[in-house]
């Protein structure tokens, strides 16, 4: 069995020049989080499996990501580090790959040009090549309303997710399931899935739209968007049947450093690097 994996999520903008971290809820409410050199090698040293920076503003603002985090971060920083934000084209999975990371994810860009999905598993590799899918609830009271649409059953009725651009400030009508699906087929190695409905709430993933992802597809599903404590992080492994769970302000604000999750977790009987 594969060691599920814990990854600490800096969510960065650049409204200071070396990059803040910031943390909101349900992508709004931003707050100030710490500084991202400083916050990955703390998360490094309490023994993250990965760690994800999304430069939060880089696709709204049509800028490249900032590079220069990412290099200052590989100088100590020893796990997998993946970038996400302003990736558009080929050239920039290249480029923040030899800054240091080890991957990259990619969200609005994928969706207006699929195509770069299978360009750039070609020239980096499909393991490289990570798919940030932003993902939003939409009720209907039956499911015949949206025939064009993956709708599953929830405790709160009938739904299918909508996939949202630009850090959530844009909703584009594409099935998050059906479009997970063919990032896939066009060679994503890996789905990093976001419940907007949950993103900083706390209250739990969605795990919902995670098993339904997980069930949906051969490659490795993130859970993200909603952990409040070590159990939530334990139901999206056996109740969500993710690869990877993904948090942010438990670890932001020190209420149960990464070492503390996994010591949890190996109690519970999960497979976790230690």
């Amino acid at each position: 069995m594969l060691a599920k994996r814990i990854i600490p999520c800096l969510d960065c903008d650049l409204q200071v020049p070396h990059g803040r971290v910031v943390k909101g809820v349900e992508f709004k409410e931003i707050r100030y989080a710490g500084e991202p050199v400083e916050l990955a090698t703390q998360y490094y040293e309490d023994g993250a499996d990965e760690i994800v920076f999304l430069d939060i503003t880089a696709s709204h603002e049509r800028r490249e990501t900032m590079a220069d985090v990412i290099k200052a971060t590989t100088e100590n920083v020893f796990v997998p580090i993946c970038v996400g934000g302003g990736i558009r084209k080929p050239e920039d999975y290249v480029n923040m790959l030899r800054a240091g990371a080890d991957k990259c994810s990619t969200n609005t860009a994928a969706i207006h040009n699929p195509d770069l999905i299978n360009e750039a598993s070609k020239v980096v590799g499909s393991q490289a090549c990570v798919i940030g899918i932003d993902a939003k609830r939409r009720y209907v009271s039956d499911p015949k309303d949206a025939l064009d649409k993956t709708v599953i059953e929830t405790e709160k009725g009938y739904c299918w997710f909508d996939c949202s651009i630009y850090g959530g400030r844009e909703f584009t009508g594409i099935d998050a399931l059906k479009w997970a699906a063919e990032c896939q087929e066009r060679g994503a190695g890996e789905i990093l899935l976001t419940s907007m409905d949950r993103d900083g709430t706390k209250d739990g993933y969605d795990l919902e739209l995670t098993r339904a992802m997980s069930e949906n597809l051969d490659i490795p599903v993130i859970a993200s968007g909603g952990v409040g404590n070590p159990e939530h992080i334990y139901e999206s492994f056996t109740k969500g049947k993710a690869d990877a769970a993904l948090a942010a302000s438990i670890f932001h604000f020190k209420e149960y450093p990464v070492y503390v999750v996994k010591e949890f977790l190996k109690e519970k009987g999960v497979e976790v690097r230690v």
